[in-house]
């Protein structure tokens, strides 16, 4: 049912997190959590940072560079087809009006 609640266990960095939400969204935030300990693995195993907090730290900002890169691609893909799909319907416009008109 939708608005249903529930809680999960996820493992980050070895160490369990009980959270909620909802049960449509386990499968995401199982993903997420299983994403964000693998890239604080690295972190970790990279052996640059030390302590749980600043690695957290650390993973957060790559993850966030990574969120804001693919937005920007993202903006730019949509602004290509934006005009892709205007130039298409400028041509078929003009096709039907071809076809439509006296010969």
């Amino acid at each position: 049912m939708a608005g249903d609640v529930t809680t999960i266990s996820v493992k980050i960095l070895d160490k369990n997190y009980q959270v909620s939400c909802p049960v449509d969204e386990v499968d995401a935030l199982t993903a997420s959590a299983r994403y964000l300990d693998e890239q604080m693995a690295e972190i970790r195993e990279s052996g640059k940072v030390i302590g749980s907090d600043r690695i957290a730290v650390i993973a957060a900002l790559n993850i966030a560079n990574e969120f804001l890169n693919n937005r920007e691609s993202l903006e730019v893909t949509q602004d290509l087809l934006g005009d892709s799909l205007n130039e298409l319907t400028q041509r078929v416009s003009q096709a039907l009006a071809t076809q439509k008109s006296p010969k």
